[in-house]
């Protein structure tokens, strides 16, 4: 496949990312698990360079991820590597990195610039490429004070672009206003659809960044009815509130439903499920670019793989509309 532009800077990257969540490890709201259990920091490296000879420049984390510890993984594994990929993280959230707790949220201008800097720091880089706001429900009346703060950063040579991470289209279309804003992030997959956010990066030419593109595993075609996951996922018993793809740590048999019911079409061609997905992802808009989560080399090499298949066919697309019922 093409590369992806992204946004509106000329600048180029692959046509799907490397999500960088899963890569941090556990970490919690009290007694809320945020991650998505243990983790291997040596194959998360692996995973990361793996990635990088496939040919996925793009890397997506936040500064929350592990209270911190995404970004250093990060940071380790790109050691040297830095002109060959773009990377992006995102701030908002307060935690301590000892006891992997996150503690609050910190949108003000003071907040942003301090976020800033322990990300520099925990990347071992000096510019961030995409620096994106991590609260998807932030007031938009105070919004404009956050998307100053960010052309400010800009114009200082901390960052390059900027984005929110948000599903509101209203949101987005705020931040689509600024100057250097270059992607809206937001949830999307082939069960759960977003034209509204869509038609916002398709008119003002940014870049679609989207986290969720296999459903939390769902569309991986791993998980069955009764798959469980453990106590410190974030798709476990004690999950988050605004969790619906897993529930009471097992998966949604909504969704479950619906991957069996377009199964076929997400397999043609000696596609897997997996890469049948991010392949509706690219044939839903030019200006997608799935981050599907990544910490082993062999989810490096499948998802990889989908590139080569490239998008589904438009025939294809309206059958899965058909079939889920939103054609």
């Amino acid at each position: 496949m093409e590369k992806r532009q992204l946004g509106r800077t000329g600048r180029m990257v692959s046509p799907m990312g490397f999500g960088c969540w899963a890569i941090g490890g556990p970490f919690w709201a009290g007694e809320t698990p945020l991650g998505w259990g243990q983790v291997d920091d040596e194959e998360s490296i692996r995973a990361i360079h793996a990635a990088l000879d496939l040919g996925i420049d793009f890397f997506d984390t936040a500064n929350v991820y592990g209270c911190g510890h995404s970004e250093r993984v990060l940071g380790r594994a790109l050691k040297g590597r830095w002109d060959k990929v773009v990377v992006a993280t995102k701030f908002n959230a307060v935690f301590d990195e000892s006891t992997r707790q996150v503690t609050g949220s910190d949108a003000t201008p003071a907040g942003i610039r301090k976020a800033c800097e322990d990300s520099l720091r925990r990347l071992g880089t000096d510019v961030i490429d995409l620096f994106q706001f991590h609260d998807g429900g932030y007031p938009l009346d105070k919004a404009p004070e956050v998307r100053e703060t960010l052309e400010e950063l800009v114009r200082e040579g901390k960052i390059r672009t900027y984005g929110w991470s948000t599903d509101s289209a209203e949101r987005a279309e705020l931040f689509a206003q600024g100057e250097h804003c270059a992607a809206i992030q937001f949830h999307l997959n082939v069960l759960d659809d977003n034209p509204a956010v869509i038609a916002v990066c398709e008119r003002h030419r940014l870049t679609g960044i989207n986290r969720g593109p296999l459903a939390m595993g769902v569309l991986t075609g791993k998980y069955g009815a009764d798959t469980k996951v453990g106590a410190d996922d974030v798709r476990g018993e004690k999950a988050p509130e605004w969790m619906r793809i897993f529930l009471g740590g097992k998966p949604n048999p909504e969704y479950i439903a619906k991957r069996e019911a377009i199964r076929d079409i997400l397999t043609s061609n000696g596609r897997t499920v997996a890469q049948g997905a991010l392949a509706w992802i690219w044939a839903r808009s030019p200006q997608t670019l799935p981050i599907p989560g990544i910490r082993t080399v062999r989810q490096a090499q499948e998802n990889a793989e989908a590139m080569r298949f490239g998008p589904l066919t438009p025939a294809q697309m309206a059958e899965i509309e058909k079939i889920l019922g939103r054609g």
